[in-house]
């Protein structure tokens, strides 16, 4: 920053303290009030040895990010090609744009760093210190933060900001950018508004949390849903809608809200719909104790295939106590789960949906029987040989299962597919 901006940068954090302003929640009078002090700061400039501005907009731009904004972060921030920003230590700060990871030329300083770091977390009411190395908040735009501060890492804080990309909310959406044919999404569709209960599998980055969103969205607008997540990503544009977060304990190490916690109080909000946005731990039990009492459901998981994941779903609930065995969740899962979708990204950065995987509900040496419903084949979705599971509940809606497996194959091209929330 030139050494004119400097100086109005202190000014106009004076002037915002003397009138009370808060940047983060009303910036548009911050901007009238830069606009203001470099009008000022212009006309002392003519008749003192004040520092030259440079640009004026350029100047307004550069001090609405340091006051009302993120500083130097802002701009990615505003970028909408890039979708996360991750900080290794002050003098390498890396962007991820279209599923490809870049080195910027940002370089912070640690004291500008722990600042930014602060700010973010301002807002949050999510803490960061010695007895909670780590924090995973959510910014007012709805980017996810996640930090971790030393002796945890090396030396420096460790940052990452997934950036919420609002955009692709409805299957067709995901159609148009070639993350799964049309077929597959009247499928799914159609396996939405019969209640089926679904599993979206996949690894880091891809397109999970989309994909669960679009799949929300064809749940009929009279049912009641309650979504469940550790930092609110989800946008259910639904009338009837209630979504929970968890919450990390306080500077006394008490009231902490852990996502099982969740998912047993959504059971006593007369859901119609439970979703949660990721399992990861003991919650998989309460989970698929909910589905198999027959309230249909939807979640996320990391998983490299859909086998990985129904295998992952029977290990977790173990996690849930030494009373818990491998006898009682492998059955419950096979009767639980419905349908897996697995999505990857490939070496081009895209996210295309892989497979849909029907379970049939047999288990056979503790091995859960599935069924093949859309499969790549050659680098496309393809319609596979198995059905779903539960026919008889697309047809309680009027919906019939054959001719929907039947519809039209859209090809999908090398279009720049879904990004993750």
């Amino acid at each position: 920053m030139s050494a004119g901006r400097a100086i109005l940068e202190i000014e106009v954090r004076e002037l915002v303290r003397r009138r009370g302003l808060d940047p983060a929640a009303d910036p548009g009078a911050v901007a009238l009030l830069i606009d203001e002090a470099i009008s000022e700061y212009l006309d002392r400039a003519t008749t003192s040895q004040l520092p030259p501005l440079g640009d004026r907009g350029e100047a307004a731009r550069s001090l609405l990010d340091a006051i009302a904004g993120f500083g130097p972060l802002q701009p990615y921030l505003d970028d909408p090609s890039i979708e996360e920003i991750w900080i290794n230590e002050p003098g390498r700060v890396f962007i991820a744009r279209y599923g490809r990871s870049e080195l910027t030329t940002l370089i912070l300083t640690t004291e500008e760093l722990a600042e930014l770091v602060e700010r973010m977390l301002r807002t949050s009411g999510r803490r960061i210190d010695l007895s909670t190395p780590f924090v995973d908040a959510m910014l007012a735009d709805g980017s996810r933060l996640h930090v971790v501060i030393p002796s945890i890492t090396r030396r420096h804080m460790a940052v990452n900001i997934r950036k919420f990309v609002l955009g692709l909310t409805c299957l067709d959406e995901l159609v148009a950018v070639g993350s799964l044919t049309e077929q597959a999404a009247r499928f799914l569709e159609a396996s939405v508004v019969a209640g089926l209960n679904i599993l979206v599998a996949g690894g880091t980055q891809s397109g999970k949390t989309t994909m669960l969103n679009a799949l929300c969205g064809a749940i009929p607008g009279r049912e009641r849903v309650v979504t469940v997540e550790e930092v609110f990503e989800l946008q259910v544009a639904l009338p009837d809608v209630i979504g929970m977060q968890t919450r990390q304990p306080n500077l006394e190490g008490t009231g902490e809200i852990a996502l099982r916690r969740l998912v047993k109080e959504a059971l006593r909000m007369r859901p119609s719909r439970l979703i949660v946005g990721e399992v990861r731990q003991e919650e998989c039990l309460d989970l698929l104790i909910a589905l198999n009492s027959g309230l249909p459901g939807m979640c996320t998981l990391h998983a490299n295939s859909a086998r990985e994941s129904l295998v992952k779903m029977c290990t977790l609930p173990l996690l849930a106590g030494e009373n818990v065995s491998a006898s009682f969740v492998v059955p419950t899962v096979a009767s639980s789960v419905d349908l897996v979708v697995h999505l990857g990204m490939d070496a081009a950065g895209h996210r295309r949906v892989r497979e849909i995987v029907g379970v049939t509900g047999r288990v056979e040496g503790d091995v859960i029987e599935t069924t093949e419903v859309f499969t790549t084949v050659r680098g496309r979705l393809e319609r596979g040989d198995g059905y779903p599971p539960r026919p008889e509940r697309y047809e309680a809606v009027g919906i019939d299962l054959i001719r929907t497996l039947e519809h039209r194959q859209t090809s999908v091209a090398s279009a720049p597919a879904l990004r993750e929330a």
